[in-house]
């Protein structure tokens, strides 16, 4: 276990398995690498071919989260090991703090520490207001995936007009009102924007100059997916000219991002320390991928095994 999970998770893992934590780089994780048959993982240990030949007993691979983009699911494949993951245990959660981004952007809030005259507090009032109603927006959704899908049903209770594009087709009743559109098309006719797109390897820099020169000169860009799908220059350059536009980023490309982030000290630029599934509901949930650790070693077929590479 190269990775904090839930303790409960552990424990109940550990009346089945002998279980040792350690990064990588650690002695532990070298003194039983040899003979250990489970490997499991969060959002930062690379599980590729290297790490692979050093665990010649493995049988199982979990990622206790969705993506599986520090996972090689290929290689892990080829040498007969199952891949096994969480793909519903943080939908609530990051819908919830996608919510919550759209409120820091669309409606400015302050709180006060000590009373104040008359004359302040009618400024104060002045100074603090939104200037649009999400009913009055539209919201680009990019991905329809099970996240996207559940940030259409919640912001059109809200009052967004939802449109969407994905590469796949989504039944109608799944779509929560939302209406399907071009890609070009999301990024012109849209307020705001959320992207919600899967790890793919077509999907890196997405986001880049041909896109953004859609979008509209006071647009709000979001991102919860994955850093990688931004490129990050491009949008540096695009937000610099435009002072009524923001962007929220809670995930990057690498993570932690250093000192030479294009974004960094932009005033409509918000960078987040990708926290989105950060409540201990989610966590809790993701950690119990460990039932499918024990799944597969019992010699039974996993209940949430990953997607085909």
């Amino acid at each position: 276990m190269t990775e904090a999970l839930d303790d409960a998770a552990i424990d109940w893992l550990a009346g089945r398995a002998r279980v040792v934590r350690g990064s990588p780089a650690s002695a532990e994780f070298a003194a039983e690498a040899a003979s250990a048959e489970a490997l499991v993982v969060r959002t930062y240990t690379i599980v590729d071919d290297a790490l692979l030949d050093r665990l010649p007993a493995i049988r199982v691979v979990a990622r206790a989260g969705v993506g599986l983009d520090n996972i090689d699911v290929a290689a892990c494949r080829r040498r007969g090991i199952e891949v096994v993951h969480t793909p519903d245990a943080n939908t609530q959660a990051v819908v919830e703090y996608v919510l919550c981004l759209f409120c820091d952007a669309l409606r400015p809030r302050l709180f006060l520490d000590r009373p104040l005259a008359k004359d302040a507090w009618d400024d104060v009032r002045e100074e603090v207001v939104g200037a649009w109603q999400m009913d009055e927006l539209v919201l680009g959704i990019l991905g329809m995936g099970r996240i996207g899908r559940r940030v259409a049903q919640v912001a059109g209770a809200i009052g967004f007009h939802c449109i969407y594009h994905d590469l796949l087709e989504v039944p109608e009743s799944s779509r929560h009102g939302a209406e399907p559109v071009g890609l070009e098309q999301l990024f012109a006719d849209s307020d705001v924007v959320t992207v919600h797109v899967d790890g793919r390897a077509s999907n890196r820099g997405l986001v880049g100059p041909a896109l953004l020169a859609h979008l509209r000169d006071d647009a709000v860009l979001i991102n919860t997916s994955r850093g990688f799908v931004i490129d990050d220059a491009a949008l540096a350059a695009w937000l610099g000219t435009r002072p009524a536009a923001q962007v929220i980023l809670d995930v990057h490309d690498p993570e932690p991002f250093t000192h030479g982030h294009p974004l960094l000290g932009m005033a409509n630029a918000h960078l987040a320390p990708h926290l989105a599934s950060r409540t201990l509901t989610a966590m809790a949930n993701m950690s119990w991928v460990v039932k499918d650790v024990a799944a597969v070693l019992e010699g039974k077929p996993p209940r949430f095994p990953a997607p085909p590479a």
